[in-house]
């Protein structure tokens, strides 16, 4: 939302530059004023400390935006891919967990925390394409294995998966803020570093003795994990913390 209130804001002094350029005789064609457009929102963007990757963002943006218009592609395919995207990142923009899939051999990192031999209540929270879910549900079927997404693409993919495969994990669409921890012997989640200070006031306010949080690759600042676990050799670590 940012990156795109930079792209508006910089119009004026766009055309004011443009504007300079004509005067002064400079040749003024729709790529000259989309360089001018991306160089100004580029230099916003760098001003208010954005992530660098969007300073080339920004710089790029209008020169493919008329590149794209070039092609004189349907405009039903732009609406089509924004709906595709709408359905994948969702709300994104306000918790700042993108889309991150995790591979079998964290799930199976995960798996073996669990105690054996009595029945478990096990959560993944931004559960994504729930293989997971569909994982620990397979091989722990004394457990009770939910994942919850907020994105609707991803849940209903998930959701999917699990009715076609007969799987016992269920597959809930909302707001993890809504759940209660207090619920789950072991929470399992691979989000981002912004959400994970409001993960820890969570869990620490409503998880119950004997129970666990996982974190895969993103640490908690505020508190030191109980144990660290590499699932695979030389990558991202998994962060345990125990109640």
């Amino acid at each position: 939302m940012r990156a795109l209130l930079i792209q508006c804001g910089s119009l004026p002094l766009t055309l004011a530059i443009i504007y300079m350029m004509a005067s002064l005789h400079f040749s003024v064609t729709y790529m000259s004023v989309a360089a001018v457009q991306g160089l100004v929102a580029a230099m916003i963007t760098w001003k208010l400390g954005l992530a660098p990757w969007w300073r080339a963002i920004q710089l790029l943006f209008p020169p493919a935006l008329l590149a794209a218009l070039a092609l004189h592609l349907p405009p039903a395919l732009f609406l089509v891919l924004f709906l595709l995207l709408l359905g994948l990142y969702w709300s994104t923009f306000r918790t700042q967990v993108p889309y991150y899939p995790s591979t079998e051999a964290v799930w199976e990192a995960v798996r073996q925390l669990l105690p054996a031999g009595r029945p478990v209540r096990v959560v993944d929270i931004g559960s994504g394409l729930g293989g997971f879910v569909l994982y620990l549900a397979r091989l722990r079927p004394d457990a009770e294995v939910i994942g919850i997404e907020l994105a609707p693409l991803p849940w209903l993919a998930s959701w999917l998966r699990g009715k076609l495969g007969g799987s016992q994990g269920r597959f809930l669409r909302g707001d993890y803020e809504a759940l209660d921890f207090g619920q789950f012997d072991l929470v399992f989640a691979y989000l981002s570093p912004a959400a994970m200070s409001g993960l820890w006031r969570k869990a620490a306010a409503e998880m119950r003795a004997g129970s666990a949080l996982a974190s895969y690759e993103f640490a908690i600042e505020l508190k030191a994990p109980d144990r660290i676990i590499h699932a695979t050799e030389g990558g991202p670590p998994l962060y345990i913390w125990y109640f």
